[in-house]
């Protein structure tokens, strides 16, 4: 039990139910470390939940990979081991996700976050229930994705050629990273930064903020702001267990997941620009041209072209978004 601040108590307030006392653990493991927006919102999380259900749901949450990796704890989520997680092996639960991240799709950041707050992102989110979770929101896992390196300032697709870059298992980056002929290398989370001190990857590619919270700025030199790609952050909840609470519990934990997950994306993408100021005064910055985004959008074009022929998502669908976002 966490002590709830005022903000929780006013949330909770409507829900608060005379509820029995019930042996209801739940459960979280997560990447990211103690100090990030996605570890806080899962302690505001749990503050909620623990208020609203008097103590019936005991909330858990265990950061920086204590539980295992993030596709480790997905797989934990989906077999009821670990009840719930956030980010991590999206695809797994439906690879519709991987929308979201085709390269050069979006605008910003906060457009992303449109769709998958829109009726498209909840029909999305209902495709999970496939595959054994429940996912009550959706948000963003921080702001536009960046690349650095060690090697070379990277100002057009032929300056990636043959980079050894960090990818993680996530299908839409491989594939990304192989249209730009990079040499990808997968490895942990967790492990990137010591991947990179000692030469195992040339660079990586994440959000201003990971870039900060996991110091990889220390081990890099040239960051180039690319703003090819974003990532959803879907709040996974392994769908056996939520539907085996009383459904007074199932409204407080979906209500608390879908409060705090918006407090996650806002203090997520009011972290970006202060990371940036950050990695700039420590890497050597250049920011990709309206040409070289063309140049690299065309190069990725593949990508794109992959998933509507795969049948991984229709034409149809991702007309929809393009449609929403005014594409």
């Amino acid at each position: 039990m966490r002590r709830v601040g005022t903000l929780s108590l006013l949330i909770v307030v409507g829900l608060s139910l005379c509820l029995a006392a019930a042996d209801y653990t739940m459960t979280i493991g997560h990447s990211q470390p103690e100090t990030s927006a996605r570890h806080r919102a899962l302690l505001f999380f749990e503050e909620i939940v623990e208020m609203a259900s008097e103590g019936a749901i005991d909330v858990e949450v265990f950061p920086s990979g204590q539980l295992g990796t993030e596709a480790e704890v997905m797989e934990s989520v989906q077999l009821g081991v670990v009840q719930a997680t956030e980010g991590g092996k999206f695809e797994v639960a439906t690879r519709t996700y991987l929308l979201y991240t085709l390269p050069f799709l979006f605008a910003s950041p906060e457009q992303a976050l449109e769709v998958m707050r829109s009726g498209i992102g909840d029909t999305i989110n209902q495709e999970a229930k496939a595959n054994g979770y429940y996912v009550p929101a959706c948000g963003i896992a921080g702001g536009f994705r960046q690349w650095t390196n060690n090697t070379r300032p990277i100002t057009c697709p032929a300056d990636m050629v043959g980079l050894k870059m960090r990818t993680p298992g996530i299908d839409s980056i491989m594939r990304t990273f192989d249209a730009l002929e990079a040499n990808r290398q997968s490895i942990p989370y967790v492990e990137v930064y010591v991947a990179l001190k000692q030469g195992v990857a040339d660079g990586q590619e994440n959000p201003y903020s990971n870039i900060v919270q996991m110091k990889f700025y220390e081990v890099q030199k040239y960051l180039t702001v690319s703003n090819y790609q974003v990532h959803p952050n879907p709040f996974f909840i392994n769908l056996a267990w939520y539907e085996a609470l009383p459904d007074e519990l199932q409204k407080i934990v979906t209500y608390a997941a879908r409060v705090a997950m918006i407090y996650n994306d806002t203090i997520w993408l009011a972290e970006e620009m202060d990371a940036y100021d950050v990695i700039a005064a420590n890497l050597e910055v250049n920011v990709l041209s309206d040409d070289a985004r063309v140049a690299f959008a065309a190069k990725v074009q593949p990508v794109w072209d992959y998933y509507i022929d795969e049948g991984t998502f229709s034409q149809e669908l991702l007309d929809a978004v393009l449609a929403f976002i005014g594409g």
